[in-house]
């Protein structure tokens, strides 16, 4: 498999077009070659004209641990070129900074979910890119959560920083075909070209699109360490937006979660009695951890384990989203005054519950919380949903 970074620098006739224009480029610590160049530092030595570069949450090289921490500008030190934050000062490119540039290369390393904020910067460029007469291609990358799609739809008045637009929270796109459909979905006439991949295979076993054995794994944001984690991501970020710790300061976070005042067995078995069809293509095991930042810090948590690798993975039984609210179901039947959803500002959002911006509305959450509801219930609202979805993203699929 060919990343596009990897075929513009090695196919002279894609880069071409590029001659005489000033390159900016958007990027983060994963955006790398197939040889672990930083994309920057490769583009600047295949002579590109690069005069400016962007760096979303976290950074362009990667500095900021934690949610909500922002960047400052800065000139690169290697190579003297002004770096604008997009997880600063501003989220939206100012004017001063889209003058820098003729064409702008978006290589980030998505993670398949809609919460993913990396989603939302590539709206705003397109978006920038619109207004003021600039090219914008994007080097597109594998999407490590694959074609399957999961969860409730954004809805109106739920935009965010987490939530750019209306698809469910595991949207099945690479970021090239995501930018694709931002451009139908919000009308924009912008120069807009992707530089597709070659021998991308989604549906493939045993990466589903991620080239195990190829290509190594650089973390695109500091809690993102591995495949499984990007394989569970739309259904453990939702523990962000709850008190239950979601594995931050440990060496697995996001890929458990877990509290000093639950039980992990018993959640597990609860989760079972409840809805077993939604447990389907992993393995849950009941854990022990002690989070040495962040929530619960320093106190001995008991929770559970998602082991969405091998041998126990099936890509295509896998619900991650159902099975982390099925978590929450379980925990609120065991405990039913338990302090489940944390009441912070996420994301600059202020006056609405985490959990909701994260959902993209109050249904989730009130699925959980009302005691009658079952699994059906949830159901009936997420299918068409995400029926609507498959059909609506048909026509921008481009492998």
């Amino acid at each position: 498999m060919k990343f596009g970074i990897d075929r513009l620098l090695s196919e002279p006739e894609l880069r071409k077009p590029l001659e005489g224009k000033r390159v900016a480029l958007l990027a983060h610590p994963a955006s790398v070659t197939a040889d672990l160049a930083h994309s920057l530092d490769a583009l600047v030595a295949a002579g590109l004209n690069v005069t400016a570069a962007f760096g979303p949450q976290h950074g362009l090289r990667g500095d900021k641990q934690d949610n909500m921490m922002e960047s400052p500008d800065f000139t690169d030190p290697v190579h003297g070129v002004p770096v604008f934050s997009l997880y600063g000062e501003v989220r939206r490119p100012t004017g001063q900074a889209m003058g820098t540039f003729d064409v702008l290369l978006v290589d980030l390393q998505d993670l398949g979910c809609r919460i993913y904020t990396f989603i939302t910067t590539l709206l705003y460029v397109i978006e920038a890119s619109a207004a003021h007469g600039k090219e914008i291609w994007v080097l597109d990358r594998p999407n490590p959560a694959g074609r399957p799609v999961e969860g409730l739809t954004l809805r109106p008045g739920w935009e965010s920083f987490v939530g750019a637009g209306p698809m469910p929270m595991r949207h099945g796109l690479t970021l090239g075909e995501l930018g694709l459909w931002f451009i139908e979905h919000f009308k924009l006439d912008v120069d807009y070209r992707v530089i597709e991949m070659a021998g991308y295979a989604p549906d493939a076993a045993p990466g589903h699109g991620w080239p195990l054995g190829e290509r190594i794994w650089i973390n695109p944001s500091p809690n993102a360490p591995n495949l499984w984690m990007a394989r569970a991501y739309a259904g453990t970020v939702m523990l962000e937006g709850t008190t239950l710790s979601e594995g931050r300061g440990t060496t697995r976070p996001l890929e458990i979660f877990g509290a000093p005042d639950i039980d992990g067995r018993a959640v597990i078995a609860e989760m079972r009695r409840l809805a077993p069809e939604w447990l389907g293509g992993c393995i849950l095991r009941d854990c022990t951890f002690e989070p040495t930042f962040h929530k619960h810090v320093h106190r001995m948590c008991s929770g559970v384990h998602i082991h969405a690798e091998a041998p126990g993975y099936d890509h295509f039984a896998f619900q991650p989203w159902r099975l982390q609210a099925l978590a929450f179901k379980a925990i609120r039947r065991l405990h039913p005054d338990y302090d489940l959803w944390r009441d912070f500002p996420y994301e600059y959002e202020f006056g609405k519950l985490a959990i909701d911006v994260i959902n993209g509305g109050p249904a989730l959450r009130e699925w959980v919380d009302d005691a009658a509801a079952v699994a059906g219930d949830l159901d009936a609202l997420t299918i068409p949903d995400e029926q609507a979805w498959i059909e609506e993203r048909r026509a921008f699929l481009l492998y």
